[in-house]
């Protein structure tokens, strides 16, 4: 493929995003109620299926859900009217109020902040002035001259130009009822085409969802399934939660009201749960009024102060517990993201835009999500984590930040045990290293640095114990097999007298002796006997040095794909001089199936082949348990996964 045709492909996502965005703007018109439409279709669907359940038939549960809807608005529609007219008439009974506010905000001349603004005018009005000129002023011409001069000019001075003022004809009624009706044509069509648009999409929501995963054809039908799904499913959640916290925000913002005196409480109230649906704005906009009114019935400034704290507290439990628990991740939003996206949409569509920011903004992340080629929209946009674990702690280590990667580590170790540190975190990093330094992208001074700090976690992690928690109990807690250990219920206990040594031998190369340094940490502190080798060491050494016995157990560490042809090599060399021993081999973070695995070993295969750290502890504990019992012959129907 040339390189024209890959930039062509590069761009065409971002070419496609571009022209959505030019449809969005030009085509606001129509989709701004169509978005309105599809919101309140995701509210309403739940009503509507649950009416069909009772025997209705979908034409009359939609009838009576938008009645319902409809009712509902209208009642709070009167309740709001009123109040408005309630307060409107009142507020010329505040004007002293207001008046005596705007006086104490004033200082006085007498006071030391007065003393101090009249010093700064005196000395502005000093550099203000003039400077008096040097030289003698010019004489001033005598009406004498004047007249004499203007006698003998043909010309006549210019006149002083004429004011003129324009005045608007009085208008006839017509013009007066368009002047009123224009202003409130555009809002009824809107709400005129939101109801029509509604009504039809949940008469026809079957209908219009099959033809749109036709559209989408038959190669991306699944995709496109989970993707309408998804959305269908997290929007019509949010909205339904969001409908519950606000309207639950707004009853207790107007018996908070209610109970400070605040005239019209119930009208506040029902405001402040209507304006929360606008993002970051709304409720501080629910606040003010209130306040506002605090500030001009009252005397003093204690009810103020009180709509204030009463806010505070009420937007601190929903933001910080309700909204969490109730949320959660329903939307996949990130929170830089919800601040970006509402900026955009209000920018694309004016007020509604800013109201259907988040709705619009979870249509988008699911598009990203099911849709590889626009993968970047979820990512950019979506709350979930943008690099795993074990790459930030790997990244960090390639920027020779060795103590953010240690905190990185200890912080995993306060919920986990040192076990899955290792196998989620440490062995994850050390195949990504693995994979870096075959490829070349390592050079030999980062590549010392990045052994020596896995090296050196390794050995600080080994001593760590998080505080309130005993070690072995830390160290077993999601491992079923010691899970009925009696230390689990009451303490850590000494552990069971080993009846087995275990050997732990590296295959290749340091990564394979880094992670045999794991093993052999996690199984004396099981209380076995354990004797570490290097990558170098033979099997003549090994049965020179160290004779192993029959009742023993070699484990061999490899990290794959690069070490996995060297473990099969070497669990064949133990075979044929130890054909009685127990081989465990552990083929860390194996991502392929197990058959393939075993298949690789050939027809000598080793007793047991595991993937993670926490199965090989776990096997070597049963095959102490069983020794003594078990004959320890080899027998190849042992070696499952």
């Amino acid at each position: 493929m040339s390189r024209a045709q890959q930039n062509s492909l590069t761009l065409n996502p971002l070419v496609v995003l571009a022209g959505v965005i030019l449809i969005l703007y030009f085509a606001r018109a129509v989709l701004i109620p169509l978005a309105f439409a599809l919101a309140l279709t995701f509210l309403l669907s739940p009503l509507v299926e649950w009416l069909q359940k009772l025997r209705l038939h979908r034409l009359s549960a939609v009838a009576l859900a938008i009645s319902l809807a409809l009712a509902v608005l209208l009642g709070l529609g009167s309740v709001v009217g009123r109040q408005l007219l309630q307060v409107a008439n009142d507020l010329p009974k505040y004007r002293m109020n207001i008046h005596n506010k705007i006086e104490a905000l004033h200082y006085r001349p007498d006071s030391a902040l007065g003393r101090a603004a009249e010093g700064l005018n005196e000395i502005g009005a000093e550099f203000a002035e003039p400077e008096p000129s040097t030289a003698a002023p010019a004489a001033a011409p005598s009406p004498e001259k004047n007249v004499r001069a203007g006698s003998n000019n043909t010309t006549a001075p210019p006149a002083a130009p004429l004011p003129v003022q324009i005045v608007t004809l009085p208008t006839n009624g017509f013009e007066s009822l368009r002047e009123v009706l224009v202003p409130l044509v555009r809002p009824l069509g809107m709400t005129g085409m939101v109801l029509i648009f509604t009504v039809f999409i949940l008469i026809k929501q079957e209908d219009l969802r099959n033809r749109l995963l036709r559209l989408a054809g038959v190669a991306q039908l699944h995709a496109m399934t989970l993707a309408l799904n998804d959305a269908a499913r997290r929007v019509s959640r949010y909205l339904g939660s969001q409908l519950l916290v606000n309207s639950c925000y707004g009853v207790c913002f107007g018996t908070g009201l209610f109970l400070i005196g605040i005239p019209s409480a119930p009208l506040w109230g029902i405001l402040a749960g209507v304006l929360r649906m606008v993002p970051y704005a709304g409720a501080l906009t629910a606040m003010a009024f209130p306040c506002v009114l605090a500030l001009a019935v009252f005397d003093g400034w204690g009810p103020p102060v009180l709509v204030i704290l009463l806010y505070v507290l009420l937007e601190f439990i929903a933001a910080n517990v309700v909204e969490p628990w109730l949320y959660g991740a329903r939307t996949g939003i990130s929170a830089l993201a919800l601040l970006v996206t509402t900026v955009f949409w209000t920018i694309l569509w004016g007020w509604a835009g800013l109201i259907l920011a988040i709705p619009l903004t979870v249509c988008v992340i699911v598009v990203g999500r099911y849709f590889p080629r626009l993968s970047f929209l979820h990512i950019l946009l979506g709350d979930e984590t943008a690099l795993s674990l074990e790459a930030q702690f790997y990244q960090r280590l390639l920027a020779l930040d060795q103590d953010d990667a240690r905190t990185i580590a200890l912080n995993f170790l306060k919920d986990h045990s040192l076990a899955e540190l290792y196998d989620q975190v440490l062995i994850p990093a050390l195949m990504l290293s693995e994979q870096d330094r075959h490829k070349g992208a390592l050079d030999e001074r980062r590549e010392s640095f990045l052994f020596l700090s896995f090296s050196e976690i390794v050995s600080e992690s080994a001593v760590y114990r998080p505080a309130g928690m005993a070690p072995r109990a830390r160290l077993f807690r999601s491992q079923r097999a010691f899970a009925a250990r009696p230390e689990a219920r009451t303490g850590p206990a000494a552990p069971e007298p080993a009846a087995i040594r275990i050997f732990c031998l590296a295959a290749n190369d340091q990564a394979d002796e880094i992670t045999s340094s794991m093993l052999a940490q996690l199984l004396e502190r099981s209380g076995f006997g354990v004797v570490s080798l290097p990558a170098s060491t033979v099997v003549e050494q090994l049965l020179t040095h160290v004779p192993p016995e029959p009742n023993d157990v070699i484990c061999i560490s490899a990290l794959p794909p690069f070490a996995f042809a060297q473990a099969c090599a070497l669990c064949q060399r133990i075979r044929i001089q130890l054909p009685e021993i127990r081989i465990l081999a552990g083929i860390w973070g194996f991502p392929g199936e197990m058959e393939k695995a075993l298949e690789r070993f050939g027809s000598v295969l080793p007793n047991r082949v595991v993937v993670s750290l926490t199965q090989a502890v776990e096997q070597i504990g049963a095959w102490n348990k069983a020794s003594g019992r078990e004959s320890a012959d080899y027998s190849p129907l042992d070696a499952t996964p």
